[in-house]
């Protein structure tokens, strides 16, 4: 169990007297029943898990990418997405999650995440669609989206694709060991802004790894607040900036409760990798040999 003098199990740094004692006691925790390793580190066997999930979904990205074009249903979409996972002894994470009703997130134009597959939402020339996945291995998750190009789209939708897709890259660039999660938002926000675009501030990366969500929140917008939380070796977690034509507000849809659109209707994309903090870097769990053949998050025309 954790001593007053330990280092604190949230990663920051500090000593446990020092960080979080105070809020633990006050929440009524019994300090004697917290475990002294961090539980956001996962171990040795926990990262093969992990590296086995990304690596399986990435491998679902990969299969998926033909079948997103013009005259197909965001529903044939799911059920492609299905299929493939359940053939391969794994589980699709969003089936049933908080009674999501779908395999697949799928969010096309204005939709900026946990768009419901229908099959009378077909695609058609022009429009960009974000394809969510999430897959359960052997009991880890493995998460990660793309934006895709729909035929031949605007010049503002191509602009706003090619820097959601930066914008990941970015964030990801800036994980190593021993700088703060706040590191990420202030490696993305600056860069979107200046190309004259929003980052999206209700929605947010996440710890990731036995569950879907973990301890974690990852900004992909400066806060105030921020957060000293220091990056360790062995955390996971999802990046996922979603960026807006134009302004960052959203609203989520009062009829089925999960599909949020861009208040003010413009364009949104979405860009996602599961990440590990390395002891010198960082690795993206989710990108496969043929996304780094390609030397790029996605292929563009």
């Amino acid at each position: 169990m954790i001593g007053r003098n330990d280092p604190c199990w949230c990663g920051s740094g500090q000593k446990y007297k020092k960080c979080h004692h105070d809020a633990d006691v006050a929440a009524g925790k019994s300090v004697n029943s917290i475990p002294a390793r961090n539980p956001m580190i996962k171990t040795p066997a926990e990262i093969v898990g992990m590296r086995k999930a990304g690596a399986f979904n990435g491998e679902l990205m990969d299969y998926i990418r033909p079948f997103v074009k013009a005259g197909v249903s965001t529903e044939e979409i799911n059920t492609l997405v299905h299929e493939y996972i359940v053939s391969h002894d794994a589980k699709p994470a969003t089936l049933g999650y908080q009674g999501f009703p779908k395999s697949c997130c799928v969010s096309v134009n204005n939709i900026v995440c946990h768009g419901i597959p229908s099959p009378r939402e077909i695609l058609k020339n022009g429009d960009i669609v974000n394809v969510d996945l999430t897959s359960i291995v052997d009991g880890f998750h493995g998460d990660s989206s793309e934006t895709f190009f729909v035929g031949n789209v605007s010049d503002d939708a191509s602009r706003l694709v090619r820097v959601s897709g930066e914008a990941l890259l970015r964030g990801i660039a800036a994980v190593k060991p021993g700088v703060t999660l706040a590191s990420i938002a202030s490696a993305i926000e600056p860069f979107v802004k200046s190309r004259g675009f929003s980052v999206v501030k209700q929605y947010t990366g996440h710890g990731i790894g036995r569950n879907f969500h973990e301890f974690m929140t990852v900004l992909h917008h400066i806060d105030r607040e921020g957060s000293n939380l220091v990056l360790l070796p062995g955390m996971t977690f999802t990046i996922e900036p979603m960026i807006n034509l134009g302004d960052y507000r959203v609203v989520t849809d009062r009829k089925d409760g999960w599909t949020v659109r861009t208040k003010d209707g413009s364009l949104s994309a979405q860009f996602e990798h599961t990440i590990l903090v390395t002891e010198n870097g960082c690795e993206a769990l989710t990108l496969t040999p043929s996304q780094k053949t390609a030397g790029v998050l996605l292929k563009l025309p």
